[in-house]
């Protein structure tokens, strides 16, 4: 720093405004020089450094559950689009559904002075999460962990099923197989299901059943299809890995997508249009949930004292050759 104050000839507290937060301080002459002398002589503020001097490291912990899931990459990278915004950086900690690393991340993020975390996991480590909560402000995305006072940011999930079981009615379709992926105690999963079982009693033209990707799922797919029912049958797949799961087993059953069954998935992803006459989808607004985490996150940091928000977000119907209508 001294280097750089000393080759634009300015004071050494110049530079720190300019690499800093108090930039608009420096009329436009300085910080071209400052600049220029940055690029010149190829200086790297050492931001940890600065962080720890200032009691401030702009840093961002995100931990999720999968990152292999493509919801959270998506949800991810709208979070990481808000940080970089507001000159914050994102710390993502993957925990692939095991609670001891979940505990290992959750000691790590700490270590690391994180400003604010952000978290989509079951929450397991209650206690860890508690302690930290006392900390700094912590924001939950699209699971809920009831021993946490947190604002919650994800989909309305009883109007997206309101909406898919609207759509498929409405295409005739009236012997109605959800298929999600085992219960977990993923608050979204339930609250589908507890939806779907719901709404499907108060429609009498409907038949609801619930079936879970087990190891047995082939058997009971291929069952509900050979079965008598109530009318044409469909497929309502609660989040894409049941949707791959659906359509790997349709294809080894020698289906023809879409004449034999219907389809409707929640969630939008790039393969979707690509299977048979495409996929019908509910749309995750995943990236405006992300930046919505962030800001959330933001408000708190900046000294918000109100009570604990949900932020629901609608989902969007994309009609593709998956639900035609049946007579």
């Amino acid at each position: 720093m001294n280097d750089v104050a000393e080759l634009a000839g300015v004071s050494k507290a110049s530079v720190s405004r300019f690499i800093g937060e108090d930039r608009q301080l420096l009329s436009e002459a300085i910080a071209r020089r400052i600049e220029t002398a940055i690029q010149t002589l190829g200086y790297r503020p050492n931001q940890m450094a600065r962080g720890l001097k200032r009691g401030r490291t702009r840093l961002i912990g995100m931990l999720v559950a999968d990152i292999r899931n493509p919801y959270s990459v998506a949800v991810m990278h709208g979070v990481e689009t808000a940080c970089r915004r507001h000159g914050y950086s994102l710390v993502v900690c993957n925990t692939d559904r095991d609670d001891e690393q979940e505990r290992m991340h959750l000691a790590a993020l700490r270590s690391y002075n994180i400003e604010g975390l952000i978290v989509n996991t079951l929450g397991h480590h209650l206690d860890e999460l508690r302690e930290l909560h006392t900390e700094l402000p912590m924001v939950l995305v699209d699971r809920k962990v009831d021993a946490l006072s947190s604002d919650l940011v994800g989909l309305d999930n009883l109007a997206a099923v309101r909406l898919a079981l609207d759509h498929l009615e409405d295409c005739g379709y009236r012997d109605i197989l959800m298929v999600t992926e085992p219960q977990d105690g993923t608050s979204s999963r339930i609250e589908r299901v507890e939806a779907f079982n719901t709404l499907t009693r108060q429609r009498p033209a409907l038949r609801g059943q619930v079936l879970e990707t087990t190891v047995a799922f082939g058997t009971h797919l291929q069952h509900f299809m050979s079965a008598p029912g109530p009318g044409p049958k469909a497929l309502f797949t609660a989040n894409g890995i049941a949707t791959l799961t659906c359509t790997r087993q349709l294809h080894a059953l020698g289906c023809h997508l879409f004449d034999d069954i219907g389809l409707i998935a929640l969630d939008e992803l790039e393969w979707y249009p690509l299977v048979g006459s495409g996929i019908t989808s509910l749309a995750q607004p995943t990236h405006d949930i992300g930046v919505t985490a962030f800001e959330c996150l933001l408000a708190r940091l900046r000294g918000d004292q109100d009570a604990a928000r949900s932020y629901d977000f609608p989902a969007q119907l994309i009609v593709r050759g998956s639900t035609r209508r049946r007579a």
